[in-house]
């Protein structure tokens, strides 16, 4: 478990060798070539697929080609993902990408093959499989590609295009002949948002149909009594945490690492350690608010009828059907005057422009963050009926 001075890394590697003997058939029950992997936000996944997973797969001889879809909230999740695949390309050729440019060059030759990279994935282009075969005849490894918060790959319809031009490839590549001892390409692709990661795999229209959605393991009391000890010898002997007051800070904030960091940060610098189990002694609700103050100025900044959108999408859930008749009954009770549809209309694309509230490339919604539909329920008086 590597740390310094200036950061604090907590390494998983059982859980690491866990999932690439799952993915690789190195486990009892054979090759899962696709894992789908949920957890909240902030709860140190990303943390973990970057420097766990990664270099557990590099250890075993697999190319990692890792894109995360949030990285850049403008850009088509499609293009996010074959601009990895291109780059993953320009790397196994051996050339500089600034070089390549500056001499107008666009294509890698692998073997007889010359790939564009240029127009992976594009009309007239390459396709995906051609592109990863191509790297896997390149490198001489196998490919597992990391899709990071892939839920958002179902927001357009060039990114959902992309998911199955990826099962498209994975299930060529897998049924070559150099895949007899274990596939060529795996897929691992994450979430933080179970509900919508789950709408790639329910359904005989969607790209990975037939996969589950399994929990990712939260991290522990072992990651909190390593991050106590790092902790501890940096702060004054007198001001020190006890490991089980951490370790219950940490499951009140939902085992989110930043959200424990900056609230242990706040006591020993303002109240000392000791004040910590005080917190804890007054109950959840202390600690908790600390995590829900970012909901309640969100929730704040929005109109009254941006409120009733949300309100009527945390009740309704899946079914949520924004333009409904009971949909627009339940806005004008909340708002207190009739409400049309263009001005829900116009609502939920200001929710979506705040990163509140999320639409698919099929017209489904969800919030973005699981987390404001908790504190919306926890606020919510207990004698208040919910809207039908």
């Amino acid at each position: 478990m590597p740390a310094s001075t200036s950061k604090f890394l907590f390494h998983r590697p059982e859980l690491a060798r866990q999932i690439v003997d799952r993915l690789t058939g190195d486990s009892p029950f054979g090759a899962e070539p696709t894992l789908c992997l949920t957890a909240p936000r902030r709860t140190g996944k990303s943390t973990f697929l970057r420097h766990d997973l990664a270099p557990e797969l590099e250890n075993r001889h697999i190319e990692v080609i890792y894109v995360d879809l949030w990285s850049d909230r403008n850009a088509d999740p499609g293009h996010l993902i074959a601009e990895a695949i291109k780059q993953a390309l320009r790397r196994a050729e051996g050339v500089p990408v600034r070089v390549a440019r500056s001499v107008g060059l666009s294509k890698v030759g692998v073997g007889a093959t010359a790939i564009d990279l240029d127009r992976i994935g594009q009309p007239q282009g390459a396709t995906l499989t051609d592109a990863l075969g191509a790297l896997i005849d390149r490198t001489d490894k196998r490919v597992a590609l990391v899709v990071d918060e892939a839920q958002h790959a179902i927001v357009t319809e060039a990114g959902l295009n992309a998911m199955f031009a990826l099962k498209a490839a994975r299930d060529t590549l897998n049924t070559r002949e150099d895949s007899a001892d274990g596939p060529n390409l795996v897929l691992v692709l994450t979430g933080s948002h179970r509900d919508k990661l789950g709408r790639l795999v329910l359904g005989r229209d969607q790209p990975f149909y037939g996969a589950s959605v399994q929990n990712f393991p939260l991290l522990g009391r072992d990651f909190t009594d390593a991050y106590t000890a790092w902790l501890n010898v940096r702060l004054a002997a007198d001001n020190r945490f006890e490991p089980a007051d951490v370790f219950a800070a940490f499951d009140v904030v939902g085992r989110r690492p930043e959200i424990l960091a900056q609230i242990l940060k706040d006591i020993a610098l303002d109240d000392g350690a000791g004040e910590l189990r005080k917190a804890l002694s007054t109950g959840a609700e202390t600690l908790r608010g600390r995590l829900w103050q970012d909901y309640e100025s969100a929730w704040s900044s929005l109109t009254p009828l941006q409120q009733a959108v949300i309100e009527r999408l945390v009740t309704e859930e899946a079914q949520f059907t924004p333009f409904s008749a009971a949909s627009l009954a339940a806005y004008s009770s909340d708002v207190g005057e009739p409400v049309e549809v263009p001005s829900v209309q116009a609502a939920i694309e200001a929710l979506r422009r705040d990163n509140l509230v999320w639409r698919s490339a099929r017209g489904q919604y969800a919030l973005e963050d699981q987390g404001m539909a908790e504190w919306l329920k926890a606020r919510r008086p207990a004698e208040r009926p919910e809207q039908t």
